[in-house]
């Protein structure tokens, strides 16, 4: 497993070693041991799917607010995205920034996306999945978004994207009340 640190502390990118051969390749995507080795030590209990058909869908930008905040290792199973995560810790020296990594089912990388960042993505094939996991369970009064154009990404895709009403209608990055606060180092 190679694990690379971004521009934004705390946020990471795993790419798991691939075995391949003529039938394709096998992969273990998450090891808990071996993410203790690279000081990565989470719990995930719930694990979560989607299919988004049309290119130029854009989920998010999401997150899930304090006591039930979530941790989330993000792949894509079939196609390929742009995943994006965006430090919203009140305090934080890098408040504001983000982080964006192609996904593929191609290349196999994944992002660790920690507690106190938006998570979202653009689809750039047809009939892309993205699979994560998460350190919390789903709890719909903590469920919140940011809209998705409102924090200088560069999200690359061409037109209008499809959005879900909840995206469409999320308050900018400029309006948020952040319900995370920087805590130091991770």
């Amino acid at each position: 497993m190679q694990v690379e640190q971004t521009a934004v502390p705390g946020v990471l990118v795993l790419t798991p070693t691939r075995f391949g051969d003529a039938r394709g390749f096998f992969s273990e995507s998450w090891n808990r041991q071996r993410m203790a080795e690279h000081g990565i030590d989470l719990e995930f209990v719930q694990d979560n799917h989607s299919l988004s058909a049309v290119v130029g869908t854009v989920r998010g930008l999401h997150f899930q607010a304090p006591p039930h905040a979530q941790d989330k290792l993000v792949r894509c199973g079939q196609g390929a995205l742009f995943d994006v995560a965006v430090d919203i810790r009140k305090g934080s020296p890098t408040y504001g920034h983000w982080v964006g990594v192609e996904l593929s089912a191609e290349n196999g990388k994944q992002l660790l996306v920690p507690k106190g960042f938006l998570h979202g993505f653009i689809t750039t094939q047809p009939n892309t999945e993205i699979c994560y996991k998460c350190t919390d369970y789903y709890a719909p009064d903590c469920d919140g978004a940011v809209r998705w154009d409102s924090c200088g990404i560069d999200w690359g895709g061409e037109g209008t994207p499809v959005l879900s009403d909840k995206d469409a209608i999320a308050p900018a990055l400029a309006d948020f009340n952040s319900p995370f606060v920087w805590e130091g180092a991770p």
